[in-house]
């Protein structure tokens, strides 16, 4: 008999010895499925807000692959036409064009909405983008916004080494904050490599980064036996699914997503107050319907009265004063 009272045969006892060396094993998986559980921590929102809502507008129109950047082709993703193959050592002009519309029209009419409502946002600013227009950075910085660093470029960094992928981090911090007067406190890269956020920690000065999905709230992880605050982005309430399958057929599903999560999260706030992140893109949302669609959003997001609109910046700063990480 075991401790429970279980008779275990030879070939029984040696599968639950190897059920057990697993479990032992799986103490050091390095992925946490815990989290809060059932019992989150109250984030004591400004103003007794139910929802914390970070809008980001991902500025990218110019970083993406092209042989002017020295890329071997031309860029496939997150465009009216996704997917495909790429145009090998020659310019894509026609793609290029696309995102060019984020540059030239697009921004100008997402800053204005949010001018509009008088409300912040963050700017995911890829830097080689924000050099090829400083205007934008410029613009971005005069209403208010925060600029966070998206990468040196918007491109893929998995496969990328490491000393590249430092040389980039710093190449980024050091070009936004020649454009915007202000180093960046906050970290995106989107499409990250294994040593992204040890090299963005290595770097030094942040006091956040977003690359996870993983929650509704703020949380810290360990980096380098330091906590590292990350808050949560997302990959679905986002108008990267105009580009993407399954994705957004229409403005009004774009909308109706939007909103449904927020009324859902204004809800869960009775009890449990929630962050919420929603992500925009120059040469998506800038487009004349989808932009209609947008407004509409902010237009209830300003009826609401319980939502704490904020940029990832102010977020982090209420977090880390209302909920420092252990030890601090």
């Amino acid at each position: 008999m075991n401790e429970i009272g279980i008779l275990l045969t030879p070939e029984r006892g040696r599968r639950r010895l190897d059920a057990m060396t697993t479990l032992a094993s799986d103490s050091c998986f390095p992925r946490d499925f815990q989290g809060y559980g059932p019992n989150p921590p109250d984030p004591k929102w400004p103003g007794g807000a139910k929802l914390a809502l970070s809008f980001v507008l991902n500025y990218e129109e110019g970083g993406e692959n092209t042989i002017l950047n020295g890329d071997a082709g031309s860029e496939i993703y997150l465009h009216e036409i996704p997917g495909g193959t790429p145009r090998k050592g020659i310019r894509d002009i026609s793609t290029e064009s696309q995102f060019d519309y984020g540059a030239r029209a697009g921004v100008w009419r997402v800053l204005r909405l949010f001018a509009e409502k008088r409300m912040k946002l963050t700017v995911y600013g890829v830097g080689r983008a924000l050099q090829l227009n400083p205007g934008a950075a410029k613009a971005f910085v005069e209403a208010g916004h925060e600029v966070a660093c998206h990468g040196w470029r918007w491109i893929d960094y998995q496969q990328v080494d490491e000393a590249t992928e430092r040389a980039h981090i710093a190449q980024c911090v050091e070009t936004i904050t020649q454009l915007t007067g202000k180093p960046p406190v906050g970290w995106y890269t989107g499409r990250i490599s294994q040593q992204t956020r040890r090299l963005v920690h290595e770097h030094g000065g942040f006091l956040y980064d977003s690359d996870s999905y993983d929650d509704d709230l703020p949380h810290y992880v360990t980096v380098a036996d330091a906590p590292r605050l990350v808050i949560p982005y997302t990959l679905d309430a986002n108008d990267m699914k105009f580009a993407v399958a399954p994705g957004f057929a229409s403005t009004e599903a774009f909308e109706k997503y939007l909103i449904d999560a927020i009324d859902l999260l204004r809800a869960e706030g009775e009890t449990a107050p929630k962050m919420m992140s929603i992500g925009l893109h120059c040469r998506m949302v800038g487009r004349p319907a989808r932009a209609m669609a947008l407004k509409r959003v902010l237009d209830h997001v300003a009826a609401c009265g319980d939502v704490w609109v904020a940029t990832r910046e102010e977020i982090a700063r209420h977090w880390l004063n209302t909920h420092p990480p252990m030890g601090k």
